[in-house]
């Protein structure tokens, strides 16, 4: 288990219109970035296992709690949650350290952020790594209306669109046993189930598979999500279908270099065409659950991503 001690202190950086709270080791690599992007709902205390390899793998490692989460920012306004303003973050987290491009990872809602990052800045990323969530090419219906459809009200993502705030407020007042409940090996709860399945682990009192960090680290994300809350990290979700409509006329193919990781016990689809769509793409496969780099730190550690 990791001591939260030894987690880097932050900076708060003022950029594109908010501040994020940025976590970084490694200044001493300057000249070689890299940026990890967490999930929903994470923090990037996420990556903690990762950084000490990647730093003696000669990167400088550039870790934010993304608007919305921890100390970052959280507007109000829900459309400041689109892919523009997360892509806008990030370009200029890059030009407050005076990097033209880097390397950039990301797990779950990172992953995505960084796939459609990649196509709206595509000079900015010179490489991908993503872990769980691979790119899913814009198809002809909007992305939350298309899982409606094949999933029912009930699936999180359309629940969070759908029933805005309901889901917050009960996560809310139920923070502690929701992450408990959340962060066990093996588990990503997303298949439709009666009600919504975040909703139903929030007030579960039994949850299976065996948790993925110790209490101290538990406590970092509960203090978190205290303080931040759940709705300005759950408007990322009431952004999708904005966000399809945000990407209709950039090019839809990723050139860059990638490395995507699947959990094999994961439930989150494959993309079975994705070298169709990212033609540089090498997959890996680890036999482990939703939360990767939490299940296997090592495997995805300095010498996969290094080998992009």
């Amino acid at each position: 288990m990791f001591d939260p001690a030894d987690f880097p202190k932050p900076t708060t950086i003022p950029l594109n219109g908010v501040e994020l709270e940025v976590f970084e080791a490694g200044h001493e690599n300057a000249g070689q970035p890299i940026v990890l992007c967490h999930g929903w709902p994470e923090h990037a205390f996420s990556w903690r296992h990762q950084l000490g390899a990647l730093v003696d793998a000669g990167y400088h490692v550039i870790v934010p709690n993304q608007r919305g989460y921890g100390n970052s920012s959280r507007p109000t306004d829900v459309t400041a949650y689109d892919i523009e303003h997360l892509s806008g973050d990030l370009v200029a987290l890059l030009d407050h350290y005076g990097y033209d491009d880097a390397t950039f990872v990301g797990h779950d809602w990172g992953a995505m952020v960084v796939w459609w990052s990649t196509l709206l800045h595509p000079t900015r990323i010179n490489k991908v790594i993503a872990l769980s969530m691979p790119y899913m090419e814009r198809g002809e219906q909007p992305w939350v209306e298309a899982m409606e459809d094949m999933l029912g009200v009930d699936f999180y993502f359309v629940h969070f669109n759908r029933q805005p705030g309901v889901a917050d407020a009960v996560l809310e007042q139920h923070t502690g046993q929701f992450l408990r409940n959340l962060y066990r090996k093996y588990q990503h709860p997303a298949a439709p189930e009666p009600d919504n399945a975040m909703i139903n682990l929030a007030r579960a009192d039994a949850p299976l598979g065996d948790p993925l960090m110790s209490d101290g680290e538990l406590e970092v994300f509960i203090s978190a999500f205290d303080s931040s809350g759940f709705t300005s990290n759950i408007n990322w979700y009431r952004n999708v279908d904005r966000n399809w409509h945000l990407l209709a006329d950039v090019d839809p193919i990723i050139r860059q270099r990638a490395l995507m990781i699947y959990g094999t016990r994961d439930v989150v689809a494959r993309n079975e065409r994705i070298t169709e769509v990212v033609p540089n793409v090498y997959e890996v496969e680890l036999d482990c659950g939703h939360w990767i780099m939490e299940e296997m730190p090592a495997e995805t550690g300095a010498s996969d991503l290094s080998g992009v």
